[in-house]
């Protein structure tokens, strides 16, 4: 039996309509599925009441996967594909399997031989290198630093050093709360030349991107980052 396709949906990266940020084949293809696998089944149906879908929303099945599921799930995920289905993949924000559990569900297709499709949308990360000014050629996403002051200061200095040996954009993220105490921290540890940049609220209405040397940040006033998404990227 000829296996369905695993598409790789993105989704909007906060309230806005999918119609504003997704191509029309993007939502033209994401209407026509009525099996879903999401990080969040709550966020995803709301996803999915902004698209012109073939099938009500109460009819359609979605299965989460998220850093709760455990391993032996994923078959289970899997076998709508191998019994012929096309499935939906989406995350809770932004490009599914990007810095989100959908990976392993993806890297499982591969080995099912089940085709792979992802489709166009916005990635935070991406979208903040593009804006950043910083080196596209060669960069990284350490996804998460350490929490802890020292720890952090510690894991932002050698990336900074690694930065001005390889000639890399270093990219991270904080959890929301505290990207205030992030930027500081950021700006403490790193030389006066290397270059600090914030993206956040991307795409959104209070969409902000602010690149500077080190030593100019500590000449402003901080902004107001608290609570919104955030991406930080630095390069010596």
């Amino acid at each position: 039996m000829k296996t369905g396709a695993l598409y790789l949906i993105p989704v909007p990266l906060g309230p806005s309509s999918a119609r504003e940020v997704l191509p029309a084949p993007v939502v033209e293809r994401a209407g026509r599925l009525s099996l879903f696998v999401a990080e969040n089944a709550n966020s995803a149906r709301a996803f999915l009441k902004s698209l012109p879908s073939e099938t009500p929303l109460r009819q359609i099945d979605i299965q989460e996967l998220n850093e709760h599921t455990p391993p032996d799930s994923l078959p289970r995920l899997l076998a709508p594909l191998l019994a012929g289905h096309d499935v939906g993949l989406v995350s809770e924000a932004g490009c599914p399997a990007v810095a989100d559990p959908g990976a392993a569900l993806v890297a499982l297709a591969h080995e099912a031989g089940v085709a792979v499709i992802p489709l166009v949308g916005p990635s935070s990360l991406l979208l903040a290198l593009m804006g950043s000014g910083l080196c596209g050629q060669n960069f990284a996403f350490h996804g998460y630093l350490p929490t802890g002051d020292e720890r952090r200061r510690k894991r932002i200095l050698e990336l900074e050093s690694e930065s001005r040996r390889l000639g890399r954009t270093q990219m991270f993220i904080e959890t929301p709360y505290r990207n205030r105490r992030m930027l500081e921290t950021l700006l403490a540890a790193c030389a006066p030349p290397t270059r600090v940049a914030v993206s956040n609220d991307l795409t959104l209405p209070g969409q902000r991107i602010v690149t500077m040397r080190r030593d100019e940040w500590q000449r402003k006033e901080l902004p107001d980052i608290d609570r919104r998404p955030t991406v930080f990227l630095l390069q010596a």
